[in-house]
């Protein structure tokens, strides 16, 4: 049963994030803070209008990279202590600070790219090949050239970037410090209801008054808000219109995917192929679900109940420790080290309170370790989702050790394969290692339902209305709050049939993403997923594919999605990868109902 959240002044430290490896405190973070305009200054004295030779741009890059290093730890620094305390106003304070001192530092140092373009190619080639270690940022600037504007348009966008920034901001503030829930009634009894509460623990309640009543409240306060947040939501979108069109793109969609190093054919292929495949598998599954719980209807607030919640056991920290170093030991040694040290020194942040950001995610800064975000609920799904983000936090933990801070970042296309690998690789230790029926069924209805559901439903669907956000937008045209709503309930009815009523409420789960705010987002966690899918199920049948995949760890941002997944053998630029993990779903939904007949037969002998 849900529970009344804490304030953060009232948990349980143990069970928080320790940033003092970032900074040992906060006057340690204002003296680094101190040193980084200064540095961008020098820098832009000693190359603006100088940056003519190999030698120079390299120098210039080497200098770049000190600047950049204590930008990344002073805003990792104060943009995590405010996830945690969305309503503290002196860590928003030191957020706004350093988001000013950003915008500054942009400003000086925007100049770089654009001197560094206006070398001949032969100059750039010629720095390329003195100094390897700068070769992939010298090679998108080349690539970047032609979208680049004159030298005070990029200065005046980088000053500008905190305004530029603000949509993603005021969503932020709506959603985890001004939207408020009041208590719902079921049978004379008040229920608490946060954001918090409803996605961490009212959308999985067994009990269907209970958690239809809470979708009802949560959706009715969400439309309280639905213009403030489209307005956000318009504002993002008309800003990529204008930068793709000053930049020269034929689209929004072009322009997003452009740093993505992928092209539409990829982007395109995942969202229609799932959208006309994966349906039908799904709604079996969603009909399974409506079998088990004897619904009248099967509807949008029912789809994320657990197929067996009465076996589903309660776990401590300690103990999904222990499950995740052996569902994670295939990946050798060192990962499993890095795995200890993340419990032992407080990488995880697992409490609850009223403030911290919803959901869950791992941030990785360079010249310190990674850190992650959950809100424990002491159930086993959990594990899975800590896995996860163990999986973010194993390959930065490797990039950042074998790249410079320039090249560690892949491609966004590729970025929630390493992630969802852990969650397979959970998933194949837990069926392999019981014969008990039961809990077959909980690990396959937990990746369908959580795993794949997340992954290649609920984001692909975002991704599905995103795209026409996009294309209505390179029209020309607006999205208000009625006509996002419209979109999204189309895209949901299309994919769910008659199999799942789509209730008033579900057409609102726009407002409900931070995606959004993050470019062409959405469809990579089905683009990761369907990398980590087929690499799992070969390793099964060869081990020394996990060599390959550190590998494709440590390589970070050198190579593209394409590339990456060949090394791992791979070919994303064909249907194949896709169809196989379908394939896999609809199997597993299959081994699911199975598995279900044979549980009723028994329990009614």
């Amino acid at each position: 049963m849900p529970k009344e959240i804490l304030k953060r002044s009232e948990v349980d430290v143990n069970y928080t994030w320790d940033l003092s490896a970032i900074f040992k405190d906060v006057n340690a973070y204002n003296e680094t803070l101190s040193l980084i305009v200064p540095k961008a200054k020098s820098l832009n004295e000693t190359y603006k209008g100088k940056i003519v030779s190999a030698e120079s741009i390299n120098a210039c890059i080497n200098e770049l990279k000190e600047v950049s290093k204590l930008m990344v730890l002073v805003g990792t620094y104060s943009s995590l202590s405010v996830s945690v305390d969305q309503g503290n106003g002196e860590n928003l304070q030191r957020m706004m600070n350093f988001r000013s001192i950003s915008a500054q530092v942009g400003s000086l140092l925007s100049f770089i790219e654009n001197e560094i373009s206006f070398n001949s190619e032969e100059i750039i080639q010629e720095a390329i090949v003195s100094s390897p270690d700068n070769a992939y940022f010298l090679e998108d600037i080349l690539r970047f050239k032609s979208h680049l504007l004159h030298p005070e348009v990029e200065k005046t966008l980088a000053a500008l970037s905190p305004t530029l920034e603000a949509p993603y901001f005021i969503y932020n503030q709506a959603k985890l410090s001004d939207l408020k829930f009041e208590p719902f009634n079921v049978d004379g009894k008040e229920n608490p209801l946060s954001f918090v509460l409803f996605e961490g623990e009212w959308e999985y309640e067994s009990n269907t008054v209970l958690r239809r009543t809470a979708f009802d409240a949560f959706s009715k306060q969400l439309a309280n808000y639905q213009n403030t947040i489209a307005s956000a939501y318009q504002t993002q979108v008309q800003k990529e219109k204008v930068l793709s069109d000053l930049r020269g793109f034929p689209s929004v969609i072009d322009s997003l995917l452009f740093d993505q190093k992928v092209d539409q054919d990829l982007y395109n292929r995942q969202i229609d192929v799932i959208m006309s495949e994966l349906a039908a598998p799904m709604r079996k599954y969603a009909k399974l679900l409506q079998r088990i719980y004897k619904l009248d209807k099967m509807t949008f607030a029912d789809l994320k109940i657990s197929v067996d919640p009465t076996f589903e056991p309660a776990i401590t920290v300690n103990e999904a420790k222990d499950y995740i170093l052996k569902g994670l030991s295939v990946l050798g040694e060192d990962y499993s080290k890095m795995i200890h040290r993340a419990f032992d020194e407080r990488w995880i942040d697992f409490v609850q309170n009223t403030g911290k950001s919803t959901g869950a995610f791992c941030s990785s800064p360079y010249g310190s370790h990674p850190f992650i975000l959950i809100s424990w609920t002491e159930r086993m799904r959990e594990c899975f989702v800590l896995a996860h983000e163990l999986g973010h936090a194993g390959h930065f933990y490797l990039a950042n050790e074998h790249q410079n801070i320039l090249n560690t970042r892949p491609s966004l296309y590729f970025i929630e394969a390493p992630s969802t690998m852990n969650e397979m690789l959970m998933a194949n230790y837990l069926m392999k290692t019981s014969d008990d029926p039961r809990l077959k069924r909980w690990v396959l209805s937990s990746m369908v339902s959580r795993t794949y559901y997340h992954n290649f439903v609920t984001h692909l669907l975002e991704a599905a209305y995103q795209r026409e956000v996009y294309r209505l937008v390179d029209q020309g045209q607006s999205v208000v709050a009625a006509r996002l709503s419209q979109i999204k309930k189309d895209v949901l009815t299309q994919f769910w049939g008659d199999a799942v009523e789509i209730n008033d409420g579900a057409e609102l789960t726009w407002m409900r993403q931070p995606h959004y705010y993050m470019g062409l987002y959405p469809y990579t966690y089905s683009a990761g997923l369907t990398v980590a899918t087929v690499v799992s199920q070969n390793l099964i049948k060869d081990e020394s594919l996990i060599s390959k995949w550190l590998d494709v760890l440590k390589a970070g941002g050198t190579k593209t999605p394409v590339e990456l997944a060949k090394m791992v053998d791979v070919d994303i630029t064909t249907e194949a990868p896709l169809r196989e993990t379908i394939h896999f779903i609809s199997n597993m939904i299959d081994q699911i109902e199975e598995l279900t007949n044979q549980i009723e037969l028994e329990g009614s002998k």
